[in-house]
């Protein structure tokens, strides 16, 4: 059996080589809606650990959600990817931006959805409770960051290529917000350009925020997405320096927070 330091300080030596990872599909609630998220862990950790929610993209939570999971619980994490849509959504453009429209105009409902996986996650027992992050993806990007804005108790939040954008009357309040905030994000993504990128720093500055953010250049939107194919100017495309960049940021960041 291993301990979490352990464990962490031999996944960095060993990339991709894991221990003994259960996996299993969860089934929760939130509304009367019925969800289904994934949780992975490392059966060779013993007791309590630092635990990561992931928030899929627009597609709703599927294979690349579940393989960045696995790669976290490598590391040592808890690790719970939820589903914000409901059991058995998974949508596939067009109909992908429909579904994820309904939350980004309804932050609320989106926030319920949010908070219905993470009190999951910290209700395992696995979960150390004081040393709980969220990373989200595209659509889940702008899901970690409703997270921060409605003030969670929790370490930290990342996200990689998000909307940055605030609802009216769901800015973040001075003071609020709780975890420590990265955000890692395309220098050319034409969905959160520059404008919405300075709106974001001057809302969390006025909010006394602790965060932080890291431009990509020559990214675009999608950049950790493989299956975004490698054409910038269809707006959304894979960039194999960022994506590695940006992960390595986001260890150094679980590390400073868990430490």
């Amino acid at each position: 059996m291993k301990s979490f330091s352990t464990l962490l300080f031999s996944a960095f030596l060993v990339t991709g080589t894991y221990a003994e990872l259960v996996e299993k599909a969860v089934t929760y609630k939130q509304g009367g809606a019925t969800l289904e998220g994934f949780h992975v862990y490392d059966d060779a950790v013993t007791g309590k650990r630092p635990a990561i929610l992931v928030v899929h993209q627009w597609t709703g939570l599927g294979e690349y959600e579940k393989g960045r999971s696995r790669s976290l619980a490598g590391l040592g994490y808890n690790v719970f990817a939820a589903d914000i849509y409901g059991q058995d959504i998974r949508p596939q453009p067009p109909e992908a931006g429909k579904e994820a429209g309904k939350y980004k105009s309804d932050r609320a409902l989106y926030r319920a959805r949010l908070a219905a996986a993470l009190d999951w996650l910290k209700a395992d027992v696995r979960t150390e409770a004081s040393k709980v992050a969220a990373i989200g993806y595209c659509f889940g990007g702008t899901g970690v960051l409703e997270l921060a804005r409605a003030g969670a108790d929790i370490s930290g939040v990342v996200s990689f290529h998000g909307g940055l954008d605030a609802a009216p009357s769901f800015e973040a309040a001075t003071g609020k917000i709780k975890p420590k905030v990265l955000v890692l994000h395309g220098a050319d993504d034409p969905f959160a350009p520059a404008e919405q990128v300075a709106a974001f720093e001057k809302e969390f500055t006025a909010a006394k925020a602790d965060w932080q953010m890291i431009l990509y250049g020559g990214a675009v939107h999608s950049f950790t997405q493989r299956e975004a194919g490698n054409d910038n100017s269809k707006g959304a495309a894979y960039n194999e320096s960022a994506d590695r960049r940006s992960w390595v940021a986001a260890q150094a960041f679980f590390s400073e927070l868990f430490k």
